[in-house]
C-alpha cells in the first residue's frame, strides 16, 4: 500500500497530472471569481449607509472579508471539480503502469456527475460532524483522520474499482478488502490536513486508488 502512495506522489508532479492540477485550479478559481463578484453585487445593491465614505469602507471590508472566506473553499471547491477529471487521470495511470492490461471503462456522464455529488455530500457531511467533535477534547483530531479516512477510501477506491466492474461488485469488493482500502483513506486523509498539499489531493487520491486496485484486484499478487 505505501509503495502504491509512494509512486501516486511522484507521480501527482509529472507534466501530465500537473497540466490536469492547473486546469482544476483554473476552473476553481474562476468559480470563486463568480462567488465573490455575486456578493459584491449583493451588499452593493442592499447596504444603504448615510454617509457615502461608510459605504465604501463597509464595501471594502466585506470584500477582503469575502476573499479570506472563499480561500477556505479553493480546497472542496477543486475537489467537486476534480470529477470531470478523474477518468482522464485514471486513463494517464493505466497507460503509464499498467500498458498490458485491459483499459478500464470510463464512466458515463450522468453516473460521474452523481458520484461526485455523492462524493463531496459526503465529505461535507463527514467533515461538519469532525467538526463538531472539535469542541469534544482529546478526540478532535482523531475524529478528522477517522471519517475522512473511511469516506476519503470509499469514495476513491469504488470510483477505480467501478471501471472494471459492476457498481454492486465494487462495493462488495471495497467491503472485503475494507482494513486496506481504510488504511489508504488515513493517507489520503493527512494529504488533505496539509494546507497547499491539499489542493493535489483528488488527484493524488485518483492515481493512488488506481495503484491500489490493480494491486488487489483478482489475479493479481498482493
Amino acid at each position: 500500500m505505501f509503495s502504491a502512495a509512494s509512486r501516486a506522489m511522484s507521480q501527482v508532479f509529472q507534466p501530465s497530472f500537473r497540466a490536469i492540477f492547473f486546469k482544476m485550479l483554473g476552473y476553481t478559481l474562476a468559480v470563486l471569481l463568480v462567488i465573490w463578484l455575486a456578493l459584491q453585487g449583493l451588499v452593493a445593491g442592499f447596504l444603504v449607509l448615510p454617509y457615502p465614505w461608510l459605504e465604501t469602507v463597509v464595501s471594502l471590508l466585506t470584500g477582503i472579508g469575502a476573499i479570506i472566506g472563499l480561500g477556505f473553499l479553493i480546497a472542496p471547491v477543486s475537489a467537486l471539480l476534480a470529477g470531470l477529471f478523474q477518468d482522464q487521470i485514471a486513463d494517464i495511470v493505466e497507460g503509464q503502469d499498467y500498458p498490458n492490461d485491459a483499459p478500464g471503462r470510463a464512466l458515463p456522464l450522468g453516473q460521474s456527475i452523481f458520484l461526485t455529488l455523492k462524493f463531496t455530500g459526503v465529505v461535507i457531511a463527514g467533515n461538519i460532524i469532525a467538526l463538531l467533535l472539535l469542541f469534544v477534547p482529546g478526540i478532535n483530531l482523531v475524529a478528522f483522520f477517522l471519517v475522512n479516512g473511511y469516506l476519503l477510501g470509499r469514495e476513491f477506491f469504488e470510483f477505480a474499482a467501478m471501471r472494471f466492474m459492476p457498481p454492486e461488485d465494487a462495493k462488495r469488493f471495497r467491503k472485503a478488502r475494507g482494513g486496506m482500502v481504510f488504511l489508504a483513506g488515513l493517507v489520503i486523509a493527512a494529504v488533505l490536513a496539509v494546507p497547499i498539499l491539499n489542493l493535489v489531493t483528488p488527484i493524488f487520491a485518483t492515481i493512488f486508488m488506481m495503484h491500489l486496485y490493480k494491486r488487489l484486484a483478482p489475479g493479481r499478487a498482493v
